[in-house]
């Protein structure tokens, strides 16, 4: 297929897809911020947890975030509240029954999203596209747990969702193209900047972050330096916005050990090892930002 030939039809599937609902599973950090930029865009969503008050809460951090955007300037007060009106919440997974496009926000640990992706399968229109926000599970060994696996993809947001432009879209061993095709040009009507990627572990974005939050993480456990001289080092120096343990807090202390499990399972290659103080912390349950220690206190 020529590049024209595909642009045209990736643009015709956009558009076969605009304002059609979406469902979001999870209502977490990721999960909300999900929600907020599908619904800004115009479709309408069901967010779906099965914590009540997880999900009161991720659609409380939607209005906030939106009546942020309003007093930036960058929306009004009217098309903001018209993407919150967007926003319906489910405890229900079945939920998912009229949605032409499913993205998964769980927890990023491997057993709870095959077990996602089972009921998905089994609850989601016959032609439904189901992608999952992960950031390090293998996209081929999730489809396998679906009768469907050339409408399995990867789109995996950064965070915060509604700020950061990137969207990796991965490709299992059995996407298909038109799949592929499809949700690079959903991200780009989202506003986003997709990128392709293939499907090993860690995909791009963390097999080149994780390692140099381990290293970082290494220097404070060998005592190369603090938390605070090795974030302004890699801020001043290397002109980071932030520094790697001001970004590992952000990011989750848990979620940074699972993402380095993944790399050193899937690579074999030591230097993929998790640093022993990642693993004290996370036993300690210093998370970061979300538990409120970290390398820093919050």
């Amino acid at each position: 297929m020529s590049q024209q030939s595909s642009s045209a039809s990736s643009s015709s599937a956009a558009a076969h897809l605009a304002g059609a609902r979406v469902a979001v599973i999870g209502a977490g950090q990721m999960g909300n911020g999900i929600a907020h930029v599908f619904a800004a865009a115009g479709h309408p969503v069901t967010m779906i947890d099965v914590n009540a008050d997880a999900l009161q809460k991720g659609r409380d951090t939607i209005a906030k975030n939106l009546d942020r955007q309003v007093k930036k300037g960058a929306v009004d007060a009217e098309t903001a509240a018209a993407a919150l009106a967007r926003v319906a919440t489910s405890t229900a997974f079945d939920a998912v029954h009229d949605a032409r496009v499913v993205v998964e926000a769980a927890t990023e640990r491997s057993d709870l999203k095959f077990r996602i992706f089972e009921e998905l399968d089994r609850l989601a229109p016959a032609d439904a596209i189901l992608a999952s926000n992960t950031s390090s599970i293998a996209i081929t060994e999730i489809a396998a747990r679906t009768k469907r696996p050339e409408q399995v993809i990867g789109m995996h947001f950064m965070n915060p969702v509604p700020v950061m432009q990137l969207v990796e879209v991965i490709r299992g061993l059995a996407t298909s193209d038109a799949t592929t095709a499809t949700v690079m040009a959903l991200a780009t009507a989202l506003g986003k900047t997709p990128v392709e990627v293939n499907d090993f572990p860690g995909f791009v974005a963390n097999r080149i972050l994780m390692p140099m939050i381990n290293e970082a993480i290494y220097c404070v456990m060998e005592g190369v330096g603090t938390p605070e001289a090795i974030d302004t080092v890699m801020k001043l120096g290397m002109n980071h916005p932030m520094g790697p343990l001001t970004l590992a807090d952000f990011i989750g202390l848990d979620t940074c050990l699972a993402i380095l499990e993944v790399l050193h399972d899937g690579l074999g290659d030591p230097k993929y090892r998790p640093c022993p103080l990642l693993r004290k912390y996370v036993a300690a349950g210093w998370l970061g930002r979300k538990s409120g220690r970290g390398f820093y206190q919050y």
